[in-house]
């Protein structure tokens, strides 16, 4: 069997999309899936949009995601010997040449073409025939060079997303494959890249389509082998629509800010144009196991915040305590959290976790632990009555001596209700505002052993 090699090919133009991030999680798999290599080629041909900072954009946010390349980075630009070299060789083999038509000249035969009701396209001034004269070179233009597309017969490829997929070769021009200057195109580069590499599997997104037939026609000219095509659908918005700015987060690297773990996205990704059974949440290592074509989707598949959400949920719960920490530190820090002589943060995540769907959520839950307690005065007036007053301060006496475990507080603050002839809500009330100034809180012994005896002494000091 032929060994996988896949690959990633983003254009620095710039932000990781989530589409893109998405195909990367496709090919990366697919690679792991078969023991293969995931190789990442950064596309920068396009000089006067491609910027470093939208290249580290792109390798921060596959960083994050945790899918690492294991070829690579290469760079289109730093391959242009290459490019001319294969080149000149169609050149002189006959499946390019030289074109002498000005941008006005071709701007005016598609737009005959167009009038004509027909398909705009570049008419074959300067493609070779036998028999044929060509026109006398102009002395002050620099040509283009073109691929001498085939015009007979289709291109046809068996794709492993949409299925068979058939294109006339009528329906494509001589594409221009270097600029004046000799500077090579996009699909030029593309088709000698993947042979060059020796890609055997691209999976790519659908708006590529138009490209294949045209990249397959190059690889053909060369004498290079074909890799198996799959074009993945867009990724739609809540609206239906395509995912943009205006309506949704569509930078991988807005999530971390929005407080979701990167497995999280991960598994939701892979789910969003691909199913395995009923499964929902499942490991990385579960879906390399899994993943191949056959269950890759043809429609286009629906960006849903609250399943990622739901997600999200699930594996801040599976998380190491300490790692969300470090990860929710900074923000609690911003909202002038006081970690001096505080409850263990991991300890305190670990009892808000369940109940929170991002890492920001869980970093505001945390909080009513790290500041001091302001309970608002009608809510203290409302639970902290005079006929309460006396059952906090006995409850404070018995926390003075009481083994400081949930179980031995659970039960000393039953025998404190019983002995009063009170219901749990009568007491945990007015604890809870004194102790974080909240009435929602976690369950009252687990917040008690939290925050430790002599903190819990110092904020029940009431007078009765």
């Amino acid at each position: 069997m032929t060994v996988v090699r896949t690959r990633f090919a983003p254009s620095p133009t710039g932000y990781l999309h989530l589409g893109g991030a998405r195909t990367a999680l496709y090919s990366w798999a697919y690679a792991r899936h078969f023991g293969g290599t995931f190789v990442l080629r950064i596309e920068d041909t396009d000089v006067e949009r491609s910027t470093p900072e939208a290249v580290q954009a792109i390798i921060e946010g596959m960083q994050w995601l945790g899918l690492m390349h294991d070829e690579g980075p290469f760079y289109q630009m730093q391959r242009m010997d290459r490019y001319r070299e294969v080149l000149a060789q169609m050149l002189e083999a006959g499946t390019a040449y030289h074109c002498y038509s000005s941008k006005e000249e071709v701007d005016a035969m598609r737009e005959r073409f167009t009038a004509a009701g027909e398909k705009p396209r570049y008419d074959g001034t300067w493609r070779p025939e036998p028999g044929k004269t060509l026109p006398a070179v102009p002395a002050d233009r620099e040509p283009v060079v073109r691929f001498k597309n085939p015009l007979d017969g289709d291109v046809s490829w068996d794709d492993v997303v949409k299925g068979t997929i058939t294109i006339s070769n009528k329906e494509l021009d001589d594409l221009v494959i270097a600029r004046p200057g000799g500077v090579p195109t996009y699909n030029f580069c593309v088709a000698v890249d993947d042979w060059d590499m020796q890609i055997t599997h691209v999976l790519r997104g659908d708006d590529h389509v138009n490209n294949t037939p045209r990249q397959i026609n190059i690889l053909r000219a060369i004498g290079a082998p074909l890799p198996k095509y799959g074009h993945l659908p867009m990724i739609l918005d809540h609206e239906g629509k395509k995912l943009s700015k205006r309506t949704s987060a569509v930078s991988v690297m807005d999530y971390p800010a929005k407080g979701i773990l990167p497995e999280a996205m991960l598994n939701y990704l892979a789910r969003l144009g691909w199913s395995h059974g009923d499964d929902e949440i499942f490991s990385m290592e579960q879906f390399c196991e899994w993943f191949n074509t056959d269950h890759l989707t043809s429609s286009a598949a629906q960006f849903d915040l609250e399943k990622l959400a739901w997600l999200n949920n699930h594996y801040i719960k599976q998380a190491d305590n300490t790692r969300l920490a470090a990860l929710a530190r900074p923000q609690m820090e911003a909202q002038g959290a006081q970690f001096d002589g505080a409850p263990d943060l991991a300890a305190a995540l670990a009892l808000m976790k369940d109940r929170t769907n991002t890492i920001n959520e869980l970093a505001d839950a945390a909080m009513l632990f790290y500041r001091t307690p302001q309970p608002d005065a009608a809510l203290m007036t409302q639970h902290l009555t005079d006929a309460v007053k006396p059952v906090v301060a006995q409850f404070a006496e018995r926390c003075a001596t009481v083994e400081w475990t949930r179980e031995a507080l659970a039960a000393m603050i039953k025998e404190v209700l019983a002995a009063n002839g009170i219901k749990m809500p009568v007491l945990a009330m007015p604890l809870r505002l004194l102790l974080t100034g909240q009435l929602q809180t976690p369950a009252i012994d687990a917040v008690l052993v939290l925050l430790g005896r002599e903190l819990v002494l110092s904020r029940l000091k009431v007078e009765v």
